[in-house]
């Protein structure tokens, strides 16, 4: 039997090739970010790209938006994007166009916001991230894809997120979230610290409530991997005045620590923790692992339906739950009302700034 000649073999080769490398590639994603000429847009961007949010076989299309004042920067940014030869990276448009910037786009990372001045009131500072978050949903809503899913991080994060769905009615409440798995991941780190152990060996923190120093970091239901077999990282810990006292605040003054260190706000570990909200979200959270995330409460442990407010949740295909019948002490129950306390005046505030 003879063979067959190099060229054809070649040309089967390649084809085998293709065929392979195609059914390990998905079809490309659109990924907005607004406020992308800013520190965490410079940041994340990296990571989208090389798949550290949504996998190693998912090839994305970035969208990137931000006012006209940023136009260059975000020109030198999609320079940088497409001098980084990044094999996953299948487009990039670089726009100060609301209306093109959310054409089609399935996933949506909102760092925008209107940052808090010297001076400014309460009311000011909610009143112009209103205006901002009203504008943006009217925009998701006429040209997103259906079932786009939505991360907000500009702070007020919650109520930013709240607005959002107030003025993008066609986009599910369970599909527009808000990141606070900064701080989980803030306080599984100040866990492995304090238990000298690796961050990786350490589970199940929660952050209930608002993305602010009212937050409630709760590490009573944690657990941590040991040459001995799994342990409750309370019981590890063994200092309920530590637990109680310095994890708690450490964890809730972390970005006003870095600010005064080097005088502009968490970029790094804040993109950091927008991949990991979303990996999870979409690829599942691993068996037998919660993470936190800022959902529309329904409810659940009592808190006020209606707010955007954190929970522990597990993720499978794309959606979201909240863990249900956690044990709550007297402690952790006037925490996590004093946070739903702040996030039910934080709507009252913006609703009368709609008014």
């Amino acid at each position: 039997m003879t063979s067959l000649p190099l060229f054809q073999r070649l040309t089967k080769c390649w084809q085998t090739s293709s065929r392979i490398i195609a059914s390990v590639l998905k079809p490309p994603v659109k990924i907005l970010v607004t406020g992308a000429a800013g520190q965490i847009g410079y940041a994340i961007m990296p990571m989208i790209a090389r798949g550290q949010m949504l996998g190693p076989d998912q090839p994305v299309i970035i969208h990137m938006l931000d006012i006209p004042s940023t136009s260059e920067a975000l020109g030198c940014l999609k320079m940088e994007l497409i001098d980084s030869a990044l094999p996953l990276l299948r487009g990039v448009i670089a726009t100060t166009d609301v209306a093109q910037a959310c054409k089609d786009v399935n996933f949506v990372i909102m760092l925008a916001g209107f940052p808090r001045k010297e001076g400014m009131e309460r009311k000011e500072l909610m009143s112009k991230n209103v205006a901002i978050y009203k504008a943006q949903a009217s925009a998701l809503e006429q040209h997103a894809a259906p079932n786009c899913k939505i991360l907000v991080v500009a702070n007020p994060a919650n109520t930013n997120a709240l607005i959002l769905k107030e003025f993008a009615p066609s986009i599910p409440p369970k599909n527009i979230t808000c990141l606070t798995r900064l701080d989980h991941n803030r306080a599984l780190g100040q866990l492995s610290e304090r238990l000298n152990v690796h961050v990786g060996d350490v589970r199940n923190v929660i952050i209930w409530g608002n993305h602010s120093s009212t937050q409630y970091p709760d590490a009573n239901h944690a657990i941590v991997k040991t040459e001995f077999g799994e342990k409750s990282a309370k019981e590890l810990v063994a200092n309920d005045t530590w637990l109680k006292g310095e994890f708690i605040s450490t964890v809730q003054q972390r970005g006003a620590v870095i600010i005064k260190a080097r005088k502009q706000s968490s970029s790094l570990s804040a993109a950091s923790a927008a991949c990991d909200h979303m990996h999870d979200w979409i690829l599942g959270t691993p068996k037998g692992t919660w993470v936190s995330m800022g959902v529309y409460s329904d409810g659940a442990y009592g808190i006020p339906a209606g707010i955007i407010y954190s929970f522990p949740v597990t993720c499978d295909k794309g959606e979201w739950s909240i863990v249900q019948g956690l044990k709550i002490d007297e402690f952790s129950r006037a925490k996590m009302e004093a946070t739903a306390n702040e996030l039910v005046e934080e709507k009252n505030l913006a609703y009368s700034c709609l008014d």
